[in-house]
């Protein structure tokens, strides 16, 4: 996939549903086959920030806003509105390292499959070449 941002800055906000100071995604790169990528700068005035690194709850919800970054991409590109999504598990999700501030998140998410209003994702975050994190995740979307 190419590192070419295609949504960055506010513009994130069309695609999720959460506002500052909760906004985790801050990039998106777009959609390639069944994967969907994105990023997030770790900045220093982040509520998920401890002692100059990156929270794993903070990297739990970058991961779940990421998932809703792609649904959110998919429903604009379609002119429909965009669902609120909820995470209905996590699992194995191994936590490598946590991010310092200043250093760029790279995130894949893979649909591993999607049955009515449930999918299931696998998820990678690195930076550069290291692995931060990676999980499965189960999202429920509500549909209007």
């Amino acid at each position: 996939m190419s590192k070419l941002v295609i949504i960055r800055g506010e513009d994130i906000l069309n695609l999720i549903p959460q506002r500052p100071p909760i906004v985790m995604v801050d990039k998106f790169y777009g959609i390639e086959d069944d994967c969907s990528y994105t990023g997030l700068t770790v900045s220093p005035d982040n509520i998920f920030i401890e002692n100059n690194r990156f929270k794993e709850p903070g990297i739990i919800e970058h991961i779940a806003q990421s998932a809703a970054a792609r649904v959110g991409y998919i429903c604009r590109q379609n002119n429909v509105p965009v669902p609120l999504g909820f995470i209905g598990s996590v699992d194995k999700m191994t936590i490598h390292t946590l991010p310092k501030v200043g250093e760029d998140l790279d995130t894949e998410i893979k649909i591993i499959q999607e049955v009515a209003e449930i999918t299931l994702i696998s998820a990678t975050v690195k930076t550069g070449d290291n692995l931060i994190a990676e999980c499965r995740m189960k999202i429920f979307l509500k549909k209007e």
